[in-house]
């Protein structure tokens, strides 16, 4: 694994399989639909978001459980021709790679997503070495609900990190189980950013809106940037609150759109930005990663972001 590293991401890598279609809804009874584009690509969100920031331009590496299969081959190599270092992986020979099929139609606002967890649920901080976790600058997780055994972990092994003076963030994605606890709060104490959606940050604290969702989020510590898709983002850091819309862009796929945000974010977090222009830089890699199928298919180089980035104002506090 090459060092030093600017974003170490650890979690989940599954495969995506993407099927699109003008009516992607299945028919029991061995009914056989036709659908427009069927995609094997790279899914899961800590993989998306490592993705991303690679070609952003950071020295990423990523680090999850692979099956000894077809599925974990493809997402080995798919991942390291985008630049993501993969050789910290292990290889779990008794289960199969996870994937995901996602169901959608250019015509429906939303999607349906079937997953087979495989692998992603044996990840675990053992397979994080002391000495790589020392070498980067910067610590992301993904997917913190999908993980059993990495989140019992988890706040230890940000506490070491930042002992280490390494960054921390998380991006819980949706519980499975609508419990929203599992430990998150000892996790958070130790997070500098938390990346949460707007409906992931309601259920996590039983808020009526977003906002007060994000004002008790961020009295564990962290700063909560709290991506709203199509409406661009916000982030609260005591009562410092910033917003910023997200721009019109040629829209098919919304698949990672979050994933790449926080690639942006935690592009301009690394480089010691000004939060303005990470929050910026986040909506529009999210934005531009929606152009085609798929989380990494449209993500966009540190050129293209930071141009649609100039274009987004910030708000400060409700002021431009």
């Amino acid at each position: 694994m090459a060092a030093p590293l600017d974003l170490l991401v650890i979690g989940d890598i599954n495969a995506d399989l993407i099927m699109w279609g003008t009516d992607p809804v299945p028919a029991f009874g061995q009914v056989e639909k036709l659908m427009e584009v069927g995609l094997l690509t790279i899914g899961g969100s800590s993989s998306i978001t490592a993705c991303g920031a690679a070609r952003l331009g950071l020295q990423a590496a990523c680090i999850g459980v692979l099956g000894n299969d077809a599925l974990g081959s493809f997402m080995r190599t798919a991942m390291s021709r985008t630049g993501v270092d993969v050789s910290g992986c292990p290889i779990d020979a008794t289960r199969q790679t996870g994937i995901s099929v996602i169901l959608g139609s250019s015509g429906r606002s939303d999607r349906a997503i079937l997953t087979a967890s495989g692998t992603v649920g044996v990840m675990s901080t053992a397979a994080i070495s002391r000495d790589v976790l020392g070498t980067a600058r910067h610590v992301h997780c993904g997917s913190y609900f999908l993980q059993p055994r990495l989140r019992e972990g988890l706040a230890d092994l940000f506490r070491e990190a930042r002992e280490l003076g390494v960054t921390c963030s998380l991006d819980t994605n949706w519980d499975p189980s609508d419990t929203w606890d599992h430990g998150l709060a000892s996790v958070l104490q130790q997070c500098d950013l938390f990346f949460p959606n707007e409906a992931e940050a309601i259920k996590i604290t039983g808020s009526q809106d977003v906002d007060t969702a994000a004002s008790a989020l961020a009295q564990s510590g962290p700063t909560v940037v709290v991506k709203q898709g199509a409406t661009g983002a916000f982030s609260r850091h005591g009562s410092r609150v910033l917003r910023a819309r997200a721009p019109t862009v040629d829209y098919v796929d919304s698949t990672g759109a979050g994933d790449s945000f926080n690639a942006g974010y935690l592009l301009g977090f690394v480089r010691g930005w000004e939060p303005e222009r990470c929050l910026a830089l986040g909506v529009a890699c999210g934005s531009l990663s929606t152009r085609a199928l798929g989380g990494t298919e449209a993500q966009p180089t540190l050129e293209e972001a930071l141009a649609l980035a100039s274009t987004i104002r910030v708000m400060v506090n409700g002021q431009a």
